[in-house]
């Protein structure tokens, strides 16, 4: 189970002075749709050049043109890049192709998905790496959370990896990681602490924990 740490609100200088902060706690860092749009994928090779030590996910929500898009965030050293669930089949299995080619991995993400546990099994035949439920930000401004959904794919993927995003803090990480995902995305709930370090150690030892008592 690895921990992703999701940067969305912040510039290049400020995501490498956070990275540092928690770096010996986090497995991947994610430079987010608001960075890549703001910075360019300048941010995800600034940001892998930095830390050669961990994942980059370059979130790009990736919806068409995917092999390309998919080339040149490898080129800027994306180790993980996002596709849309609701992109095309022809789009997904482009940016697989792609990846593979490259040695890269494709996360989909499900958000805005409806009918999730039909979309998640057709997904999950297209060998993409991860499989995300993600509630977004507008929705968690409303009270919703992805916990329910983690456990509707979970029931169906067989190939893939899955991984939750959307409102993840250290209250609600027990309820995650009893679903089991294989990857957890957390933003606010490092990014908005006052001791983002000892947030991000706190949550690495209960995914530590959580996987000594299934083994």
């Amino acid at each position: 189970m690895e921990l992703q740490l999701a940067l969305d609100l912040v510039n290049i200088p400020q995501a490498i002075e956070l990275i540092k902060e928690v770096e010996d706690h986090i497995d991947i860092v994610e430079i987010g749709t608001p960075v890549v749009i703001n910075e360019g994928l300048h941010a995800v090779k600034a940001v892998k050049d930095a830390f050669p030590n961990l994942k980059v996910l370059a979130d790009l929500k990736i919806m068409d043109a995917a092999g390309y898009e998919v080339m040149k965030a490898s080129e800027a050293g994306a180790d993980i890049i996002t596709i849309l669930g609701t992109a095309e089949d022809e789009s997904i299995k482009g940016a697989v192709a792609e990846a593979k080619k490259r040695g890269k991995k494709i996360l989909v993400d499900m958000i805005a998905v409806k009918n999730l546990s039909e979309r998640a099994k057709e997904v999950d035949t297209l060998g993409v790496d991860y499989i995300c439920v993600h509630t977004g930000y507008d929705l968690q401004a409303v009270g919703k959370n992805s916990f329910e959904d983690l456990q509707t794919i979970k029931s169906v993927v067989k190939n893939a990896k899955t991984a939750i995003a959307g409102g993840i803090k250290l209250e609600t990480l027990p309820a995650v990681l009893k679903v089991q995902p294989d990857l957890v995305i957390v933003g606010g709930g490092i990014t908005g602490q006052a001791d983002k370090k000892a947030a991000a150690a706190k949550m690495e030892q209960m995914i530590k924990d959580e996987m000594a008592v299934l083994h």
